[in-house]
């Protein structure tokens, strides 16, 4: 399911599809994610983050200068209330 070196998401819609096939997977066979609760998740997610730039540089790619990091925060927080 984790997005590989070569994909790419292009579009709020390919984002959209992607969220919710990762939510399908979590109640497919979430027990056997490394980090299958909100907080080791949510804790995962700012690690990864934190050190994106060294997973790029690993497959050869730059950091995206561009990302929206706005976008996504704004996501994350508005699912913590949004229905």
């Amino acid at each position: 399911m984790p997005l590989t070196s070569d994909d790419e998401i292009r579009s709020r819609e390919e984002l959209v599809a992607f969220i919710r096939d990762l939510h399908q997977d979590y109640l497919r066979q979430g027990q056997d994610w490394e980090n299958s609760t909100l907080d080791r998740f949510l804790e995962a997610l700012a690690a990864w983050t934190e050190s994106s730039d060294g997973w790029y540089r690993n497959f050869g790619k730059d950091l995206p200068a561009n990302g929206d990091w706005t976008f996504i925060a704004r996501a994350l927080s508005a699912a913590t209330v949004y229905e």
